[in-house]
């Protein structure tokens, strides 16, 4: 390593450094590392063998960056931020502080992380759980233009379309697979192994269980509750008979409902709020009650085209 003195910085000479960069004291420049024109980096930043980092970009005070990792140009990374090896965050991509990026990760362009996010991380499951840890998982992919806000956990193994919108403090587990323009609101959990297709709502406080379908242009209204194991933990054949439900394209689900393990949404089904889902519904009707009764078509002018 080189020393400059006057900022009390590290660099190695076979780093590319243009003269345009703003350090702050106490960076750590390692080998191989490239920087654009008018990169910016606050004090203490750490960035590893091999990284690259795009123009203009701009990173807060006491920023990690592991080796091989790959920030494209114009982005801006907060305070004790961490990037994992090899991890790329596309361009003019905004991360909080706080925020730690797993290795190999795949951010898209032009994306928002708030503050206090853990972004890629492997699954940890306990002694007694069902679900098993894999540490073969793919890393997590994110398209373009994707917004996850404060506090938002999202596991490995699972990829994100363009443009989802992923709210304060929710969690998607590993294995799932997220259409673009998906919402999923504020404190909304979605376990493993579910699908969610495109143009999909799930709002604030609602829970998808693990191994669920859900269609496109699916509403799922705040605090619906959803479950996969009719035998609650016990018995051997539950393994084999473990399903959450699967809701039809343009079906709507109404607030603080439950659908029960295995049920058949039909399309464009409308099931009121606080319903209780116990078997298949009829497509382009409306559920209503505890336990849900079928009482009448959705009407016409409410169906999508």
């Amino acid at each position: 390593m080189t020393t400059k003195n006057m900022n009390r910085l590290f660099i190695s000479p076979e780093a590319t450094i243009p003269e345009s960069t703003i350090f702050g004291p106490f960076c750590v420049i390692g080998q191989g590392v490239t920087l654009g024109e008018h990169v910016v980096l606050g004090a203490g930043c750490i960035l590893a063998d091999g990284v690259s980092i795009g123009a203009g970009t701009v990173l807060g005070h006491y920023v990690t960056v592991d080796h091989g990792a790959v920030l494209g140009e114009e982005c801006q990374i907060g305070n004790h931020v961490s990037v994992g090896t090899w991890a790329k965050v596309g361009a003019r991509t905004k991360v909080g502080d706080h925020t730690t990026i797993y290795p190999q990760v795949d951010l898209g362009e032009d994306g928002f992380i708030g503050s206090n996010s853990s972004i890629g991380r492997l699954p940890k499951a306990a002694a007694t759980s069902t679900v098993k840890a894999h540490a073969d998982l793919p890393p997590l992919r994110i398209g373009k233009g994707y917004t996850a806000g404060c506090s938002v956990v999202l596991y490995a193994g699972t990829s994100y379309g363009d443009k989802v919108f992923i709210g304060d403090g929710a969690l998607v587990r590993e294995r799932c697979t997220i259409g673009q323009n998906v919402v999923i609101g504020s404190g909304a959990a979605v376990e493993n192994d579910t699908r969610i297709g495109e143009f999909t709502k799930i709002q604030t406080g609602s829970y998808i269980t693990a191994y669920m379908e859900i269609d496109d242009h699916v509403f799922i209204a705040p605090m619906v509750s959803t479950t996969n194991d009719n035998f609650m933990g016990r018995t051997e054949k539950r393994f084999k008979l473990i399903k959450g439900a699967h809701i039809g394209r343009g079906a709507r689900i109404g607030g603080a409902s439950i659908l029960l393990p295995g049920v058949e949404i039909a399309p464009e089904t409308f099931v009121a709020a606080g319903a209780l889902v116990t078997k298949d519904t009829t497509e382009k009707r409306v559920m209503i009650g505890f336990p849900a009764r079928d009482v009448r078509q959705v009407p016409e002018e409410e169906l999508l085209p």
